[in-house]
This record gives C-alpha cells, sequence and structure tokens, in this order.
C-alpha cells in the first residue's frame, strides 16, 4: 500500500510546529505535524511551573514582530495554562491536521523526498522541519520488543484504577507521583503509585517534597522501589506489552543470581529519567556540527556542538529544515561562503518567526519548480 505523501512533514507541535502548520495551511501546502506529547505545546506545558505567567517577548535587539500574529501571547501577561487554552482553541479552529503520540523514527531519502519513519506507521514528505525543543525526554533502554513506556504524564485521570509504576528519582518524577496520587484521591482510588529509581536515594528539592508529602498525607498511597532495575520489555501470551524490573538482586557465589521482580503492563509505566538536548537525533539524520573552540563561540560554550543551517534554517541535509528552541542558544549559520556562530534565543516569538521563513521559503521552492 502507498504511503500518505505530504509537502512538509513537521516534528513537533510546539510554538515553531503550530506556526509552521498554519502558514503551511494558508498556503495550501499538504502537511502534517507528529507530536509525541498528547497536546499541543507539550513542551511549554511540561515545563512552565503551574500559573507562571507567559509574555510577548522579543529578543532585545530585534524590533521584528510576531509574522504570525494568530500565536502571539497577550501583550498583558497571562497564565501559561490560559495561553495554552487560547491555543488549542485556536489549533482546533483551525482545524490543523496533528498526530499526537507520534514518535518521528528515522527518514530515508528517496525520489523527491524522504521516506518517514514513525511509531504509527510510514510515510512520504518531500520536506521536513525538525520543529522540537531542547529538551527532549530520555528513553528508557530496556532488552526487548515491547512498546516503549509514556514519558509524560499528559492526563493524569487516565491512571486511575490501576496501580502506576513511576520510573526515575528527581523532581519530575516526584510531580507526576502527587497529580496521579491527588487524580486518585479525588476518585476514591486507593490502588498505589509504586516509586523506582535505580539508586538508593530519591533527590528531590524542599517544595517538591512537601507537595508530594501533602498527598501521601491526605491518604495517597505510594510504594518506594529504591534500587530497582528495569530490565525486559517484554509481550505476554495476551499481546500485552509488559516492563519487568528488579526490585532486589543477590549473586551467589556459583554464580546463580536471585533476584524479586515486578511486572508492569506498559501502559500502567512512567519514565521521568531526565531530558536530553537533541544532538542524537541531528547525528541520527546526519546533519552536521562544528564544535566550539575557544575565540570561536561567544553565546555557546567551549566544546559545545552547534548546527550547521543556512540563513533559511536549512541543514546539511537538503530538504531537512531546523527551527525553535533546539538550535538555541546558537547555531553555525553558513552564509556567503563563510560559517559564523548565530544567536538563536529560545523565545516564542523566535519559534513563530523561523516557522515563518521556512514555509515561506519551501512554498517559493515548490513554486519555482512546478
Amino acid at each position: 500500500m502507498p504511503q500518505q505523501s505530504y509537502d512538509v512533514l513537521i516534528i513537533g507541535a510546539g510554538p515553531a510546529g503550530i506556526a509552521a502548520a498554519y502558514r503551511c495551511h494558508q498556503h495550501g501546502l499538504s502537511y502534517l505535524v507528529i507530536e509525541s506529547g498528547t497536546r499541543v505545546f507539550q513542551g511549554i506545558a511540561n515545563t512552565y511551573p503551574a500559573g507562571k505567567d507567559v509574555y510577548a517577548s522579543r529578543p532585545k535587539d530585534s524590533e521584528e514582530p510576531f509574522l504570525i500574529e494568530e500565536l502571539r501571547p497577550p501583550d498583558k501577561p497571562v497564565t501559561v495554562e490560559k495561553y495554552l487554552q487560547y491555543v488549542e482553541h485556536f489549533v482546533e479552529h483551525a482545524q490543523l491536521n496533528i498526530q499526537f503520540e507520534s514518535l518521528f523514527e528515522d527518514a530515508v531519502d528517496e525520489k523527491d523526498g524522504f521516506l518517514v519513519s514513525t511509531s504509527q506507521g510510514a510515510l512520504h514528505a518531500r520536506r521536513i522541519v525538525l520543529s522540537f525543543g531542547s529538551s527532549i525526554p530520555k528513553e528508557l533502554t530496556v532488552y526487548g520488543d515491547a512498546r516503549m513506556v509514556a514519558k509524560t504524564l499528559g492526563d493524569p485521570q487516565k491512571y486511575v484504577g490501576m496501580r502506576t509504576l513511576v520510573i526515575g528519582g528527581g523532581n519530575s518524577a516526584a510531580d507526576v507521583i502527587s497529580s496521579i496520587l491527588c487524580a486518585k484521591r479525588q476518585a476514591n482510588d486507593d490502588q498505589p503509585v509504586y516509586w523506582a529509581h535505580i539508586a538508593e536515594t530519591f533527590d528531590v528539592n524542599k517544595n517538591t517534597a512537601q507537595r508530594l508529602g501533602e498527598e501521601i498525607l491526605l491518604g495517597g498511597h505510594i510504594r518506594l522501589l529504591p534500587g530497582a532495575q528495569p530490565r525486559i520489555g517484554e509481550v505476554d501470551k495476551h499481546g500485552v506489552d509488559r516492563l519487568v524490573i528488579r526490585t532486589s538482586e543477590v549473586r551467589e557465589s556459583d554464580g546463580i543470581e536471585i533476584y524479586n521482580a515486578l511486572s508492569f503492563p506498559m501502559k500502567n509505566v512512567l519514565a521521568c529519567i531526565g531530558s536530553q538536548g537533541p544532538l542524537p537525533i541531528f547525528d541520527k539524520l546526519g546533519l552536521q556540527s562544528i564544535a566550539c573552540a575557544e575565540g570561536v563561540c561567544h553565546v555557546a560554550k567551549e566544546g559545545d556542538r552547534l548546527l550547521l543551517l543556512t540563513a533559511d534554517f536549512e541543514s546539511t541535509r537538503k530538504g531537512i529544515y531546523v527551527i525553535g528552541g533546539g538550535i538555541s542558544p546558537s547555531y553555525m549559520r553558513i552564509s556567503a561562503g563563510s560559517i559564523q556562530e548565530h544567536k538563536h534565543p529560545n523565545l516564542i516569538h523566535t519559534a513563530i518567526n523561523d516557522a515563518y521563513r521556512v514555509i515561506e521559503t519551501i512554498q517559493m521552492k515548490k513554486g519555482s519548480a512546478t
């Protein structure tokens, strides 16, 4: 069966991705946005504390307006919740083409574009726009073929009525557990949340620990699993993807290992094990970068690797563009035969205007080719 084909595949439904999708919509370009999370602006929802204000900030050295006015935050600051609600209404009204809970896997060159693999199948795209942010959740790597676990909470209500496993020993894991315990309490659900960490101690700050402690005092059921090791992703005889996690292990003198383990359905598991930058994805796609040396970079740190991009944000792999927070705080711009570091603030304004320019470039190239 032939794959669905698009003029533009947009990876990430943050400010840059939504702006790119809307501009494609205005130009009549066929497009698809794939987003690993369950909502638009998932990265902002995950990283902005509740109640934090969102500002219509511009880079200090730029007077350029928001090139897509519909996505501009109000001049009078509003909470992140209100801004996200506005964006969601805008996306629904514009009927933007977004596929949620879809992970980008790889892109292979083929005639007139790329064959792209995602967790929801393959498709063809003439151009690819990488518009993900700088904080990409780390994958939980275990042996086996089972589907990997969720990395963001989304709706805590979906964990009501089930024993849940949260992996990770830091503030993110503790915040997720607090939210799930709150949802369970409101639904009179006494199923426990298991909190597993590879180390023997958990490390959370005072405020996070206080919030978690309040939920426990209000009746939240939590079971700690220090020193636990996620080991195997398996498919059981009923076809259910499961994660096996060892909770204790003893090695006998003759080499025999004795251990206790728990097996959870993957849908019951969340892995909050930190984030990484986008460089592993850039490397997988073969996008060239340059390591900063002393005296060369003034924004990035010495040793940091910066992506090579044209003034139109096209990478060294023709047809793949990179915009948004994934290239902040700077990138290497190729221009007039020279390569120089170019400052790139991680702002909503910057992401939206990046997207506008890239889609204008793609539209212009499509027009000249026809």
